[in-house]
C-alpha cells in the first residue's frame, strides 16, 4: 500500500510563446469573399443599429429601471437644494428608493448636514412629491445620517454644475 511516488523535474532554459492569431490565417466563408467593403461596412452598421435600438427584457414597474420607479426619481430630480442649484437626486442626497408590490414608496434620504435651514421641510417635501407620481399608492421617507453626505455622492452632473469637473 506504501507507493513511493517519484515526481521527475525537467529544467528549461526559454518557452518560445505560442505563434500569434493573424487575420490571413481565417477561413473566410463562401459569403465572406463574394462579398464587397461597401456590403461589409453596411452589414456592420445595421447589426450596430440594431444593438443600439435594442430596448431592455421588462422590468417589473416597481424594479430599479421600471416605469414607476424612474418616474418616483423623475420626480425626485424635480426638487432642487435651495443653497445649491442641483437636485438632491444629483447631489446624492437620495440613497434609496424602493417600491414594493402596492406600489408603496420607501425613500431613504440624507441631507447635507444635520444643521441643514431645510431639515424640517426637504423630508415632507420629497414624500409629497414622490406620492404625487401616478401609480404610487403611498409614499414614505426615511432620513438617516449614516453613512453621512459628502461631495464624493454627487453625480458627475452635479460636479460638472458646480464647477469640481
Amino acid at each position: 500500500m506504501n507507493e513511493e511516488r517519484k515526481i521527475e523535474v525537467e529544467e528549461v532554459e526559454a518557452v518560445s510563446a505560442p505563434r500569434r492569431a493573424r487575420v490571413e490565417d481565417a477561413v473566410p466563408s463562401a459569403d465572406a469573399a463574394d462579398e464587397s467593403m461597401g456590403e461589409k461596412l453596411e452589414r456592420k452598421r445595421d447589426y450596430l443599429e440594431g444593438f443600439l435600438q435594442k430596448k431592455p427584457e421588462k422590468v417589473a414597474a416597481g424594479e430599479p429601471g421600471g416605469e414607476l420607479h424612474d418616474a418616483v426619481i423623475a420626480a425626485l430630480k424635480e426638487i432642487y437644494d435651495p443653497e445649491i442649484p442641483v437636485n438632491i437626486y444629483d447631489l446624492g442626497l437620495i440613497y434609496g428608493v424602493e417600491v414594493d408590490d402596492e406600489c408603496d414608496v420607501v425613500v431613504n434620504m440624507t441631507l447635507t448636514t444635520p444643521n441643514c435651514p431645510v431639515a424640517e421641510s426637504m423630508p415632507g417635501e420629497v414624500e409629497l412629491r414622490a406620492a404625487s407620481v401616478p401609480g404610487v399608492r403611498d409614499a414614505e421617507v426615511n432620513l438617516v445620517w449614516d453613512p453621512p453626505w459628502d461631495p464624493q455622492k454627487m453625480s458627475d452632473e452635479a460636479r460638472l454644475e458646480l464647477g469640481m469637473l
